[in-house]
């Protein structure tokens, strides 16, 4: 029994209390008041707006193939204005055929001088934030390069051809490019930012300003004072991550050099945080840029978590959106964080720095940033307490010219994990004695304005489905150049062209010809690209493969979690070459491949279709081709994941005709022991609790129902998990997909929040995937210790996050 101890220390807890207790005479602390005049005469830079990155890499990929009314639903929720994010900055990758993060986005000049202006979807994505928010404005940067540039250099005149360019494939889909950067965290070349520049404007585009250098410092602005014609060739300096690679973004900073430069700078990468956890960094971050360094825009990475859940960087973004069959999505934390600013301002007002500080003169208590319209018609003041402690005053008043009158009030709660969390309206402020004030509860957000307009969107998502087997497609697209549905490259550019070997029709095919220009350092870079339910386990699939040169064509399948910045993957593959040889290989998140079985057919020669199959049943894995099994190999390392295709180099291959079929599966209704593969203890009812809130844990086995947990099939591939000896069920609290949310027991309700995916993972471990947010069971921290938290985390192949079944009854 643990309740003995634990009752014990509450006890002497509570009493410790008691004796420590503030009276009246030593009253707990309180914060002195702000007192904030809003002065229309005040100095202050021009204020460039709040954005988002689609790109580095393939984070968008998967909402272009979202249903409607669900795909408006998520775009109105980035985009339009008064209803979630209103981003005013729309940055994008341009496309270089190679992996830059969680994907490949496709060039338009795969080959020198052969352009094609439909490639990629960031066209498609730029159109759909002009069309809600004409004033966006649109920047351009690279992270990689199709190979031909330069021989291989990106610092080349190529590379100044190629951006001209994809300017020109803008302007051919009606955009205008506000800005243009270098090289993606690649430092910078002083006479390439000048031959830039220069070129730019000899081509007619003097609208797009140069970004320098996008790197993690300062430097290029030193540079810039002692070169006084790289100080001419770049109109703002950007810098990524000047409040902290993934922090609190409680300081931030420019440098001395930077300042003198008198020119525009940017956080023109920050974030790459949680869609929800992100927002407490967020909601600083915007403001403390300009308090700290000047700093007049916030460029958030990434825009969306669009991409497949066994990526590295899956739950970045504002929006999740990593199911386009189900059509299910969740509007992030930081959605609202982003609105406290975006909803109330625009590019183009001025900062007021007589009204921008810290609240009570310390950062502690959380900070304040004012906006005035150019005519000063209307201004706003966005305040946030992410670290107070306790609720605090302040007192504003208006001057120089600013309209008084009644005051709007919104704000966001990021105080606790099932805190609302969304844009709220409050009561309106009036003057007593020309004097307006507001009380600020700790960790939120606030806006004081006298705009109208704004409001949260109401659109929510379906609840999350698996992806049915049995799938078919043809692989021929919506039309030449595009991806087929549901597949995202992580190498490569696999698009869909006219099929050849007398095929009719169009084929998906690998088009990229040489190694890029890479971004990543991942040390197999062949090409390839996914698709799938990541919770597939026993099936066939099978897919017609034509090669065009000679090499090796692949099919993947129980495709698993993916090494960061695509440094591995853990899957099956079945290669084939065109002289006949095959092999059935293992690869790793480290990129070790483990050859299973290889030999030697008759030759498959170019151009002349074949057919390739991986059947899947338990640790059973057979591969044929066309009407011969080669090999039966039996491994039970994956136990589940999506299919793929690839080459074994940069080279034309087509694929077409793909077909995935499940095989039955017993199901898992029963009472089992859940035992976690990394710690050996036991998912457990703390101190044997049975009421609504009862926390769950991980402990060693005791023979209590409390660690009995009994699965019971919904129906639609999820379970619900009810505790032996309470009868409540394994719940996330409110549904919440806040990661680190501690799991409890909960009365059943149906909600999404009580259903689990329970996904088989290596050697005979299952996952638990809450249907809620596709966040899975976790124990905190990887932690060894008795009585550790079970959370939800995001997927992160993380041993921790994998369950073994110990069948009770």
């Amino acid at each position: 029994m643990r309740t003995a101890p634990r009752a014990l220390l509450a006890l002497l807890s509570l009493c410790l209390a008691l004796l420590t207790a503030p009276t009246a005479a030593t009253a707990a602390p309180r914060i002195p008041g702000t007192a904030i005049t809003v002065d229309g005469n005040s100095p202050g830079r021009t204020f460039d707006g709040v954005g988002a990155i689609s790109g580095g890499g393939g984070n968008s990929r998967l909402l272009l193939d979202y249903p409607e009314p669900q795909r408006s639903q998520i775009l109105d929720y980035l985009f339009k204005p008064g209803y979630g994010a209103a981003l005013q900055i729309l940055k994008v990758e341009i496309g270089g055929d190679t992996n830059s993060t969680d994907g490949a986005e496709a060039s338009i000049e795969h080959s020198r001088g052969s352009i094609d202006c439909s490639s990629g979807y960031e066209w498609w994505l730029m159109a759909q934030a002009k069309a809600r928010n004409p004033g966006i404005k649109l920047y351009g940067l690279s992270w990689g390069a199709p190979g031909w540039i330069g021989n291989g250099n990106f610092w080349s005149q190529d590379m100044v051809d190629y951006l001209t360019n994809w300017l020109g494939c803008a302007k051919q889909h009606g955009l205008t490019i506000d800005y243009l950067g270098g090289w993606n965290e690649r430092n910078y070349n002083a006479s390439w930012y000048e031959n830039l520049h220069s070129t730019l404007a000899a081509r007619g585009f003097t609208r797009t300003k140069v970004v320098g250098a996008d790197s993690f410092s300062w430097d290029v602005a030193t540079a810039m004072q002692n070169d006084p014609a790289l100080k001419s060739a770049i109109d703002i300096v950007g810098s990524h991550y000047p409040c902290g690679y993934t922090s609190t973004m409680t300081n931030c900073a420019t440098s001395p050099d930077a300042l003198a430069t008198g020119k525009r700078l940017w956080a023109s990468e920050n974030g790459s945080e949680d869609a929800d956890t992100g927002a407490a960094p967020i909601a600083r971050g915007v403001n403390r840029g300009y308090l700290d360094g000047k700093m007049t825009a916030f460029i958030n990475w990434p825009v969306v978590a669009a991409l497949y859940p066994n990526l590295g960087f899956n739950s970045m973004g504002l929006v999740t959106a990593n199911e386009p069959w189900s059509g299910a999505y969740t509007v992030g934390r930081s959605t609202w964080a982003i609105a406290q600013t975006t909803q109330f301002t625009a590019p183009g007002w001025q900062y007021l720095d007589t009204a921008s500080g810290y609240l009570a003169g310390d950062r502690a208590n959380g900070s304040y940033v004012s906006y005035a319209s150019p005519d000063r018609s209307a201004w706003s003041t966005v305040l946030e307490t992410m670290d107070a402690g306790v609720a605090q005053t302040v007192t504003l008043d208006t001057a120089g010219g600013l309209p008084g009158g009644t005051l709007h009030v919104w704000s966001s709660d990021f105080s606790y994990p099932t805190a609302a969390g969304r844009l709220v309206r409050g009561p309106d402020l009036t003057a007593v004695d020309g004097s307006y004030q507001l009380t600020l509860q700790p960790g939120r957000m606030y806006t004081v304005t006298t705009t109208t307009g704004q409001g949260p969107g109401t659109a929510t998502g379906p609840q999350r489905a698996p992806l049915a087997l049995p799938y078919r497609d043809s692989l021929a697209g919506t039309g030449t150049g595009k991806e087929a549905r549901y597949f995202s490259a992580m190498n490569g550019a696999f698009q869909t062209a006219p099929c050849a070997g007398g095929r009719s029709g169009n084929c998906l095919r690998q088009q990229a010809p040489t190694t890029p220009i890479r971004w990543t350092d991942e040390s197999a870079d062949q090409p390839y690209t996914i698709m799938g339910d990541t919770s597939w386990s026993d099936y066939t699939v099978g897919v017609d493969a034509l090669l065009q040169q000679s090499g090796t064509v692949d099919l993947l399948g129980r495709v698993g979690t993916q090494g960061r910045n695509n440094n591995g993957l853990d899957a099956y593959r079945l290669r084939v070459g065109d002289d006949g040889a095959w092999s059935i290989l293992k690869s790793d998140t480290s990129w070790n491949f483990t050859t299973l079985a290889a030999g030697t057919v008759q030759a498959l020669g170019l151009n002349t279709w074949h057919h390739l199959s991986l059947d899947f049943q338990g640790s059973t894995i057979t591969a044929r081709l066309d009407s011969t099994t080669l090999a039966t190999v039996n491994d039970g390392d994956y136990g589940a994941g999506q299919i793929g295709l690839g080459t074994g180099g940069y080279y034309p291959a087509q694929f077409s005709r793909l077909t995935i079929t499940a095989h039955p599966t017993a199901p898992l209704d029963g009472v089992y022991h859940l035992v976690n593969a990394n710690s050996g203890q036991l998912l457990d009812a703390q101190d044997q609790g049975t009421s609504d809130g009862t926390p769950v844990i991980q402990w060693a086995a005791n023979g209590g129902a409390n660690q009995q947990w009994r699965l019971t099939g919904t129906g639609d591939g999820y379970y619900v998990l009810t505790g032996v000896a309470s009868g409540k069920v394994l719940d996330v609290p409110g549904g919440t997909s806040l990661p680190g949310t501690q799991l409890q027991l909960w009365t059943p309700n149906g909600g999404t929040g009580q259903q689990w995916q329970v996904v088989p993972a290596d050697s005979g471990h299952y996952t638990l995937r809450a249907r809620s947010d596709g966040d899975l069971a976790d124990v905190q921290g990887a932690s060894l210790s008795l009585g550790a938290q079970a959370i939800q985390w995001p997927a992160n192949g993380g041993a921790n996050q994998s369950w073994q079944l110990e069948k009770v009854e």
